[in-house]
This record gives structure tokens, sequence and C-alpha cells, in this order.
């Protein structure tokens, strides 16, 4: 048996030829960089992928509903037709006496035009394409109020229009004012061919119905 002391010996020459074994490393210094050292690609995409771009514009977007597509005119000659199939486009001999359409300022046509044109136009042989309403008007707001409409309506190529003056029931006496007014304004003016006192379902006695020339005709029924 060897000695304790060659033992030692032994150990201590076993210990210095033996390799040493390598540390491992610390959690601190396993951790990878906070920031990559300068001179490294750096993903861009990466780096700004919680970023959200700025408005290009600095006023609020407000949603506005675009504005249906109605057929208006269609709509108006459906409404018209639906309330001459209730009511009749034929006056009733109780309301229209016979022979009124001819009658001294219920009625205008103008020279040269048939005898029927008065007939066809309370009849609704010509759509109504447009309506002005003097209600609450006095006497010049409301001569000038048919001027720009029949401007209005010959610009625009209108063949036949309602003007509506009232029964004059809140006017003094219970007079019909602009009644008589509106028909001695429409004679004087030229694009007008003919007009006549509306059927009880389109105004009656406070409307008449207008029949103005078509556009590039002189007269043209």
């Amino acid at each position: 048996m060897a000695k304790l002391s060659e033992l030692k010996t032994l150990l201590a020459q076993a210990g210095r030829s033996a390799p040493v074994a390598p540390r491992k490393p610390s959690r601190a210094s396993s951790r990878a960089p906070a920031h990559a050292p300068p001179g490294e690609d750096v993903d861009l995409r990466q780096a700004f992928a919680d970023v959200k771009p700025l408005r290009s514009g600095n006023r609020a977007a407000i949603a506005r509903e675009r504005p249906p597509s109605v057929p208006v005119k269609r709509l108006a000659d459906e409404a018209d037709a639906l309330a001459a199939s209730k009511y009749g486009v034929a006056p009733s001999p109780l309301i229209w006496e016979a022979g009124q359409e001819q009658e001294a300022e219920q009625t205008f046509l103008r020279n040269g035009l048939a005898s029927d044109v008065l007939a066809r136009l309370r009849r609704g042989h010509w759509s109504v394409q447009g309506e002005l309403d003097l209600h609450r008007l006095n006497r010049d707001e409301a001569r000038d109020a048919l001027v720009d409409f029949l401007n209005e309506a010959r610009a625009s190529g209108w063949r036949c229009v309602r003007i509506v003056h009232g029964k004059g029931l809140s006017s003094p006496n219970r007079e019909p004012i602009l009644k008589g007014k509106v028909r001695q304004w429409l004679a004087q003016r030229d694009e007008v061919l003919a007009y006549c006192e509306a059927p009880p379902y389109a105004g009656g006695s406070g409307a008449v119905l207008v029949l103005l020339k078509a556009r590039g005709n002189a007269k043209s029924p």
C-alpha cells in the first residue's frame, strides 16, 4: 500500500494535468443586448410594427349620405294620374259650369291656336312640370316671383306649370286680389300660350294651369 504522502503527491499531479471545464455563463451574461451595436442592420418593419401613420389632413372626415335617386317627375305624374282617377279629369257640372273654360278672365288662349287647347290643358294633356305658390305674398312680391318662375320655366324647357294664387279667403272682404292680377300678368307674357282654371283636384279656383311655348318654337301647342 502506498503511503498517505505519496497519494497526496499523485492527486496533486493529476489535478495539474486534467483540463479545466468551461464555466457556465450567468443569466445576466446570456441575455441579448438591448440595442444592436453600431454597424449592424436593423429590421425597420419589426422596429416600427406598432407605429400608426398620421392622417394626411387636418379636417374631420364626416360621413354624408348620398341623396336617394328618386324619379321626381315620374312620381309627380303618377300622383296626378292617381288624383285624376279618384276625382275624374272631367269637371262635374255642379262644380264646373258648361262653357266656363271660355269665360273671360277665367281662361286665355293666344290668337292662332285651336280652341281645343284649353280643353286639353284642363284635362291634363300636358303634365305639370313646375309649380309656384304665391300664398302670403303681396302684389309686388307675387309679380316678381311670377316673373322669376316663368323665366326659370322657359330656360328649363317646361311646357306646363301650375300657379297657385289662392282663393282670397284671407284677403280683406274675402276678395281674391291675386287671382285677377296673376291672370293679367300671364296674358302679358309672350311665352304664355294659354291658361285655364285648374280642376278641383289640382287647386280649383285657387290655381291656374299655364301652357308655355316649346323651346325654339314661336307657337307650339
